[in-house]
């Protein structure tokens, strides 16, 4: 990769691990359903001016609804319902470990040995941190929160239905589906005075942190890393990504003055180790012929 490329892979992680932070104070505020609303119609704007990507409705409702509305509101509900912000991005990333899983049971592709004993590294680091939950924060939360990477990576998966397409054009639409359904949601859940109310009374640091949720985190980051996927092969760029939870764990100890007891600390450290080894194996090379 070239030094400048290496860099904006680089500024992805950082983005994505500040966007926890700024989800974090975005919910102090507002609600899980409304602020996720906000991010991706804050996000979606470009799609004012953009045309339609020469993909289906159906395609793209159901690339929508699982790599943003389910995969965010989940993580907004977590973190709401007091799931730390550190472990929380560390929980997002392990969609690495259900993407191959759900590839090879879909697309018949077989992990390689090294991919599988990654996927049992992590799954067992999902165990360690399973005997945490319950003292800080509730079972029913971190179950709401798991759906949140298995959406991620179901939507990894239906991107395929969408080939060639131009990313940024590609995610401005996808960005527009989901905040009328969330918006409904917000009203049914909380009550349009209730809404109303969250919606007017947003501090300064509410509305920054929405702002660069949808502007910086959403829509600038997602069409970085998908412009860097177009350039190089994913083997070269996915690693990154285990920079989030570093970020998203360090920048969250500061700010909000999170601690983590031996055995969740070690779980997470777990899971990102069988990330990275399931990230950085190799897959041997097709035979002749092939593809």
């Amino acid at each position: 990769m070239k030094p400048v490329d290496i860099f904006l892979a680089v500024l992805v992680a950082v983005i994505w691990g500040l966007g926890f932070i700024a989800s974090r104070l975005a919910l102090d505020e507002l609600s899980p359903s409304l602020m996720t609303a906000l991010r991706f119609a804050i996000a979606a704007v470009p799609c004012l001016f953009i045309r339609k990507p020469d993909v289906s409705w159906p395609v793209l409702v159901a690339i929508s609804l699982t790599l943003f509305l389910f995969q965010f509101l989940a993580q907004s509900y977590g973190i709401a319902q007091g799931v730390p912000v550190g472990l929380t991005s560390v929980i997002v990333q392990s969609q690495a470990l259900f993407t191959i899983a759900f590839a090879a049971i879909a697309f018949r592709e077989t992990p390689t040995p090294v991919q599988m004993l990654g996927i049992g590294i992590a799954t067992a680091g999902l165990l360690m941190i399973c005997g945490t939950v319950g003292f800080d924060f509730s079972v029913g939360a971190f179950a709401v929160l798991m759906v949140s990477p298995i959406s991620f990576a179901v939507g990894n998966l239906l991107l395929r239905l969408a080939p060639d397409t131009p990313m940024f054009d590609l995610f401005a639409w996808l960005y527009l589906i989901p905040p009328l359904p969330l918006l409904a949601l917000a009203l049914a859940v909380d009550g349009p005075r209730a809404t109303w109310h969250d919606l007017t009374h947003m501090s300064a640091t509410g509305i920054v942190s929405m702002l660069a949720i949808g502007i910086f985190t959403t829509s600038f980051a997602y069409w970085l890393w998908g412009r860097l996927l177009r350039s190089y092969p994913a083997a070269q760029v996915t690693p990154f990504a285990l920079l989030v939870p570093f970020v998203g764990a360090a920048v969250s100890a500061v700010v909000f003055h999170e601690t983590f007891g031996s055995l969740r600390l070690a779980g997470m450290l777990t899971v990102v180790f069988g990330i990275a080894v399931m990230l950085l194996s190799r897959r041997p090379p097709a035979p002749a012929g092939m593809g």
